[in-house]
């Protein structure tokens, strides 16, 4: 949500009048389609990862206006809490040393936030979520100084009308409550973009659907929230409950959450909007003076402004993002499924390993979403973000009989998805070092049966064994975790444990 809100109440025909401004975008959307208006294919990604900053004792540092302040730079944003910052990386185009080349801007930006943020004893961390994250950290007050967050937490708060429950059960269990959806911000994530044509839209959102489980699966990175052991990835149960406008009451009449799945294939990105429309009132509902529809009869592009608001606000684990650029428009599947981090080799890897899959699953004659019930898909989304690397999923079975079976997640990634994946980055036209290189890392992770999440349960329990309290063992495996970050390794090859004695807490 880029958009300059302005806080402020709504008067009661608001949503009204937005509602009709949305569906008159909806017809624009639709006009736009059928004149075959959109960009020609460009083969763009597009990469945005979401930090923390934690100060030398690992601890979370509630101040990125002043960090965002000597950092001094447009790829670097707020997010919703004082804690967290964005870096934006400029699209590239999917070919070549591509890779390599977005792994060093990342280093570098990096790097830059790093030594700013030192400058007021905070650092730069890239994981799913902050293990030393307490509930007070998570309240109203440490909300960014934007409006649009403010307002989206009034809008949210009001349209629960009752305190948030948080009740996920895990290795452990959190069962408390909140005032505000401030607890989201402890989701800190990847969002990886990718520019398609309106005929490609529908296989790419699918292929994208069928494989969320198995990026989750080799890239959970966030075992911990509010001192408790969860799932191996907690950010989308987290993220579901904190941002949660349904009290009991309708949650039980199956009214859809806004942090959703989904519940179908789809045909045409046109199907997502308009379900965004159909199924979800408006959070934001801020009206533009654009008339969408005399900006096409005038044969321009409308920004359908209220549109791309209303989207931002329905949170999809691949979303359907519409933009202009050079006056051109054009559609993009925003995959928001991985964590933050390890390392950036960690991330670059996943991304590739993302982008090699989809182009190739999308492509395939007899596609993946034909033969897997969405229901499935579903479904082993929910077991990877529980298990992790040791998840089993349903996959179709090969051959002429059809069906699924369970397979390990580890062994449909090394057997079938790997192979895919190389295939589908020959495709792009990614040199083969780069695609090599960073597939590698992910067939270690298999190999290994290790990611982030397992790396950091098994540090966590080794200081427990220690003689270390709960709270001083988060403490230290969040400081060696941002210690190791840093050198750059991937995670596979991190040792386990504490690297010396630490003091007891």
């Amino acid at each position: 949500m880029g958009e300059k809100v302005v806080a402020g109440p709504f008067d009661l025909s608001a949503r009204q009048r937005y509602r009709t401004k949305l569906r008159q975008c909806l017809t624009g959307l639709e006009r736009l389609l059928a004149e075959k208006r959109f960009d020609r294919p460009k083969n763009l990604l597009g990469l945005e990862i979401e930090l923390n900053l934690v100060g030398p004792d690992g601890m979370p540092k509630m101040m990125n206006g002043q960090v965002l302040e000597r950092i001094a730079s447009r790829d670097f944003q707020t997010e919703l809490a004082m804690f967290n910052l964005e870096v934006n990386i400029a699209p590239h185009r999917l070919a070549g040393r591509v890779f390599d080349r977005l792994a060093e801007e990342l280093r570098t930006s990096l790097a830059y936030a790093h030594r700013k943020a030192n400058e007021v004893d905070a650092g730069i961390m890239m994981i799913g979520i902050l293990p030393t994250l307490d509930r007070d950290d998570l309240v109203s007050s440490n909300l960014s100084d934007v409006d649009r967050y403010t307002l989206l937490n009034d809008q949210i708060v009001a349209a629960r009308g009752e305190d948030f429950t948080l009740d996920i059960e895990g290795v452990e269990r959190l069962s408390c409550t909140s005032r505000s959806i401030a607890p989201e911000a402890a989701c800190t994530s990847v969002q990886l973009h990718l520019q398609v044509t309106p005929a490609r839209f529908a296989d790419v959102w699918n292929a994208a659907q069928a494989i969320a489980a198995v990026q989750v699966a080799v890239g959970a990175n966030s075992p911990f929230l509010f001192g408790r052991e969860l799932w191996r990835e907690s950010r989308p149960p987290l993220f579901t409950q904190s941002t949660d406008t349904r009290p009991p009451e309708l949650q039980a009449q199956g009214v859809r959450p806004r942090t959703w799945f989904g519940e179908r294939w789809i045909s045409s990105a046109y199907d997502l909007f308009e379900e965004n429309l159909r199924y979800y009132p408006a959070l934001l509902p801020i009206c533009d003076d654009e008339d969408p529809l005399s900006v096409l009869d005038a044969g321009g592009v409308p920004m359908l402004g209220e549109l791309v608001l209303h989207n931002g606000t329905v949170y999809r684990w691949n979303r359907p993002v519409y933009g202009i650029a050079d006056g051109v428009p054009h559609l993009r599947v925003e995959n928001r499924v991985l964590p933050a981090g390890p390392t950036v080799t960690d991330v670059i890897a996943n991304a590739a390993f993302y982008y090699g899959v989809v182009r190739a699953l999308a492509e395939e004659s007899r596609p993946v979403w034909n033969r897997l019930p969405f229901e499935a898909a579903a479904a082993n989304f929910d077991a990877a973000c529980r298990h992790g690397i040791d998840a089993r999923l349903q996959w179709p079975r090969g051959g002429r009989f059809g069906g699924t079976a369970e397979v390990d997640a580890v062994r449909l990634v090394r057997d079938e998805l790997l192979p895919l994946a190389e295939a589908g980055l020959d495709a792009w036209g990614v040199e083969p070092a780069d695609r090599d290189l960073y597939l590698g890392v992910i067939e270690e992770r298999c190999r290994l049966r290790t990611n982030g999440a397992s790396w950091q349960a098994a540090t966590f329990h080794r200081a427990l064994e220690k003689g270390l309290s709960r709270e001083a063992a988060l403490a230290a495996t969040t400081r060696r975790y941002s210690e190791l970050m840093h050198l750059g390794e991937p995670v596979h090859t991190w040792p386990v444990g504490l690297p010396e004695a630490v003091p007891l807490g």
